[in-house]
C-alpha cells in the first residue's frame, strides 16, 4: 500500500475529523476539552454532510479520524466509505490500539491508508504511566494485528520529559513490529495537559535545550532503520523563517460540537475561524483565530505565544532566547534509500 497519510507542509490540505470525544483511557496529556469540544458523539449521517461540505471546500485532502477513541464509534466503517466516495485523497484512523467494535475485521485494507497508534514509551512502565495500565501490551496487540489483516500501521509519539530517554529504544521496537512511519509530536500545553501543568511552568513539556539534544539525533537514528520520520522542528534556527499554517496550509480541525479550527493550539478557547450550523460551515466573525495568524511577533508562532507563554524564556534585555516554529509543520526524514547519494536526511 502506498505511503500516503497526512501531510504536514506549508501546502498541506488536512481534514482532522474528531467524530466523538469519548474515550476509554484517561492520558496524562490528552488535548480533549469536553467543555470546549463537546460529549457528543456525531451519528453517522451528520458526519457524512459535513464530510462532503469539507469535500467541496478542499478537494482531495486527506482526512483523520479521531476522538477521544474513534474506534468506539459504531458506524466508523460506514465514515471510512463515505469518505472515500466523497474523494478524499486518503483516509487514516487514529486510534489508542484498542480497535473497538472489530474495526479490523469491519474494513478492509485498501479502504484505511493507516491505522495510527498512539504510543508514549518504549517500555510498558513508561508508556502505562502515561497512558494507563495495560494500554502498551494491547497498543502493541493491536498493531500486530493490524499488520496481519494487511494493514499499513505509523505511530505517534508524543516526546516529553518522561519518556525521552526511551527514544534510541523506539527504532528497534518499530523495526519489529514492522511500522513504517513514526510522528514525533512536540507536548501542547491543551486540555488535560494544560491543567496539569505546574503554575508557571511548562511540566512535561521538553525545554528547547532537552528538544535539541535529544530528538533531532534520535529521529535520524529511527530514520536509518528504514523508517519514515515526521517531526516539528518546535525551535527555529537563527535567521530561519516563521511560517505559519494557519495562512498558507488548508487544515481544518473538526469537534462534534460544530467548532472548526484552522490551528489545534487554541482549541480550547472560542477562538474558532468556522463552524458548522444546520450542516453548513460559516465563516465566524472577528475576532478569531483568523485575525491572530496575520500578526508577526518576535516569538514567532502568535498561538503558541497566547495560548501556552510558559514555553517562552527571553533575554535580560527583553528580546526572545529562541523562537517557535508553527507544530503543524513539519520536518520528514526519509529512509536512506530515499534520499539519494549526498542528500540531506531532513526535508521540507
Amino acid at each position: 500500500m502506498p505511503d500516503a497519510t497526512v501531510d504536514f507542509s506549508a501546502r498541506a490540505a488536512n481534514v482532522f475529523f474528531h467524530v466523538l470525544t469519548r474515550c476509554n483511557l484517561r492520558c496524562r496529556y490528552c488535548y480533549i476539552n469536553p467543555a470546549a469540544h463537546g460529549r457528543r458523539r456525531l451519528p453517522a449521517e451528520r458526519i457524512e454532510r459535513w464530510l462532503a461540505v469539507l469535500a467541496e471546500r478542499s478537494p482531495g485532502a486527506n482526512l483523520v479520524l479521531l476522538g477521544g477513541e474513534p474506534t468506539l464509534h459504531p458506524d466508523l466503517p460506514r465514515v471510512v466509505r463515505a469518505a472515500r466516495r466523497l474523494g478524499y485523497a486518503s483516509v487514516t484512523i487514529d486510534t489508542n490500539g484498542y480497535l473497538f467494535h472489530d474495526i479490523l475485521e469491519a474494513l478492509e485494507p485498501g479502504e484505511v491508508d493507516a491505522f495510527s497508534f498512539s504510543l508514549d514509551g518504549a517500555a510498558p512502565e513508561t508508556n502505562d504511566r502515561l497512558r494507563g495500565k495495560g494500554s502498551w501490551a494491547t497498543c502493541l496487540e493491536g498493531i500486530r494485528k493490524a499488520r496481519a489483516r494487511g494493514f499499513a500501521a505509523s505511530l505517534i509519539f508524543t516526546v516529553s520529559t518522561a519518556n525521552a530517554g526511551e527514544l534510541d529504544a523506539l527504532g528497534p521496537l518499530l523495526e519489529k513490529l514492522g511500522v513504517a512511519r513514526l510522528f514525533l509530536q512536540v507536548l501542547g500545553l491543551r486540555g488535560r495537559a494544560a491543567a496539569a501543568a505546574p503554575r508557571g511552568g511548562a511540566g512535561l513539556r521538553l525545554s528547547p535545550e532537552q528538544w535539541r539534544a535529544r530528538v533531532p539525533a534520535a529521529a535520524a537514528a529511527i530514520a536509518a532503520r528504514g523508517i519514515r520520520v515526521v517531526a516539528p522542528q518546535v525551535f527555529l534556527d537563527p535567521g530561519e523563517p516563521f511560517v505559519c499554517a494557519g495562512r498558507t496550509a488548508d487544515n481544518h480541525f473538526v469537534f462534534p460540537n460544530g467548532r472548526v479550527y484552522r490551528c489545534p493550539l487554541g482549541a480550547d478557547y472560542p477562538i474558532h475561524s468556522l463552524v458548522f450550523r444546520q450542516d453548513r460551515l460559516e465563516e465566524r466573525p472577528s475576532l478569531n483565530e483568523r485575525d491572530l495568524f496575520a500578526l508577526e511577533i518576535p516569538e514567532g508562532c502568535v498561538m503558541n505565544r497566547l495560548v501556552q507563554p510558559d514555553t517562552l524564556r527571553y533575554t535580560p534585555e527583553g528580546t526572545p532566547a529562541y523562537r517557535i516554529g508553527c507544530c503543524l509543520i513539519k520536518k520528514e526524514i526519509p529512509p536512506p534509500a530515499e534520499r539519494g547519494e549526498g542528500g540531506t536526511p531532513w526535508s521540507r
